[in-house]
């Protein structure tokens, strides 16, 4: 990753050059060479997965590395390259000081065409944050770190941790296993990057009615998770078959940036023997709290700092998908340390994603007391057959948006009668947890909470920047079959 500050470069520049580069797949190299270099480019890319090749998405940056790096006070400025031939949506996750024009996810769709530059000009939101795609291509691992490190975060070894699920199928083949459609055109499934690939698995056969399942479980009061089938679990591209090792030294500090970019699994991450304190959650400072076991879901990231023994040795950080066997993860080690193997697979299943941990948390800087008493809101989250997803009884298309002033306090409570854990994030926002089944607390600070199954979740939020802003499961799948409604702040 690299620093990315790009001064002297106006937005009439970056427009003139998206233009030209947008008009044509044959430009001279006398032009191309006039267009501003981008910042970001979205491209295709080969990685290994169980010893096949496959074919997906990454975002690079100008060093060619994925995702990118900044320190606080910095500009995100400059040009995003669609080099690939699909449309791009490209989200900027926790990113709160963008103005909604600039949410490549807004009302409307808002693609970046194939081949296009984009320009994006905004101040960067401090912390461990993320960037993806709004579309089905985030199934393809199109999604990518955005890490802005604050001014006071210690001198210590940073690791960042990017979680994915893994299909060699494509996310058209999975829709269709699941027995959904999208619910909305700008959400539709991407073409396949992996058509015609050496590595590209055969089809799965897809059940008559893969749904039915879930919905009888549903009416009987039984929970479940992991509605896809998938072939793997990577930690910054790679299985547990061959995982990244990161040299540590002895008795050192380092702190992990653990983002879940994974598009229908939530892990629970586990240290080990290593002692952890968790220090931030979806990029926002909470108070420091010990912790070596935690969920992580769709969207959301946790820092947590660990310590290194003085006698060194290797220290696996595992991720292990929720109420599954099925892990991934890496490695810290120090110089000589053997490296025992790590199966793909725990002895036992891990537990259900829940909010224990949020409500051992205490935000480092909790929203103010509001001016006025907070409005509320009521989301009722909902299952129905043919795998649709909704909100409030409506599919997004369907939906009539949320609406707030600008400054507003609202208190949105969810509320989940569905048969599954479900993530709701709320684009351009930070919001703080304050209530569980009832019971009121002062909880973290995020943009992604986790709303278990038969539970009720309120968060506080103070309505943004005017526009119309996202509110949906992030479940890739939930939300585009349905699960997704709008905040129009005005």
């Amino acid at each position: 990753m690299t620093a990315f500050v790009r001064p002297g470069l106006s937005r009439r520049q970056w427009l003139a050059g998206a233009a030209a580069l947008g008009a044509s797949s044959l430009l001279p190299r006398a032009v191309l060479a006039a267009t501003p270099s981008p910042l970001l480019t979205v491209a295709t890319r080969t990685i290994e997965v169980k010893k096949r090749a496959a074919t997906v998405f990454g975002i690079l940056g100008a060093n060619g590395k994925p995702g990118l790096e900044a320190s606080e006070g910095a500009r995100l400025s400059g040009l995003v390259h669609n080099a690939t031939k699909e449309p791009l949506i490209l989200h900027f996750h926790g990113q709160v000081l963008y103005a909604n024009d600039q949410d490549r996810a807004r009302t409307g769709g808002g693609e970046t065409a194939p081949g296009a530059l984009e320009p994006v000009d905004f101040p960067l939101t401090t912390g461990t944050h993320w960037m993806h795609s709004h579309l089905l291509s985030e199934q393809q691992l199109l999604a990518a770190p955005l890490i802005t490190r604050e001014m006071d975060a210690p001198a210590i070894r940073e690791v960042v941790i990017m979680l994915h699920d893994f299909a060699f199928r494509s996310p058209a083949e999975i829709m269709a296993e699941l027995g959904g459609a999208s619910a909305h055109g700008a959400h539709g499934a991407a073409a396949d990057p992996h058509a015609g690939h050496a590595g590209h698995g055969a089809p799965a056969a897809a059940p008559a009615d893969p749904h039915a399942a879930h919905m009888a479980g549903a009416m009987s009061g039984m929970v479940h998770a992991n509605d896809v089938r998938y072939d793997a679990f990577l930690a910054n591209d790679r299985s547990f078959d061959d995982p990244e090792v990161v040299r540590v030294d002895k008795g050192e500090k380092v702190r992990l940036r653990i983002i879940n970019g994974a598009t229908a699994t939530a892990f629970i991450l586990d240290t080990g023997r290593l002692a952890a304190t968790c220090i931030a959650v979806d990029g926002s400072p909470c108070q420091a709290h010990a912790v070596q076991t935690l969920p992580l879901a769709q969207g959301q990231r946790v820092d947590l700092v660990v310590e290194i023994p003085r006698d060194g040795g290797a220290f696996p950080i595992v991720a292990q998908v929720e109420a599954a066997t099925q892990r991934t993860g890496i490695v810290l080690a120090t110089a000589g340390a053997k490296v025992a193997r790590i199966g793909n697979d725990a002895s036992r299943a891990a537990a259900h994603a829940d909010l224990g941990f949020d409500l051992g948390l205490a935000a480092a800087a909790p929203l103010p007391p509001p001016s006025a008493p907070a409005r509320a809101i009521h989301i009722m989250l909902g299952e129905e057959p043919g795998y649709r997803w909704t909100l409030n009884g409506k599919t997004h298309g369907e939906h009539t948006p949320l609406a707030a002033k600008s400054g507003e306090r609202l208190e949105i409570m969810f509320m989940n009668p569905t048969s599954m854990m479900h993530p709701m994030h709320l684009h351009g926002h930070h919001f703080q947890v304050v209530e569980v089944n009832g019971l009121r607390f002062s909880g973290p600070v995020r943009d992604t909470v986790i709303v278990p199954p038969r539970t009720m979740v309120t968060v506080a939020v103070d309505a943004g920047a005017p526009g119309s802003w996202y509110l949906h499961c992030h479940h890739l799948y939930h939300m585009a079959t349905g699960m997704m409604t709008e905040l129009v702040v005005s």
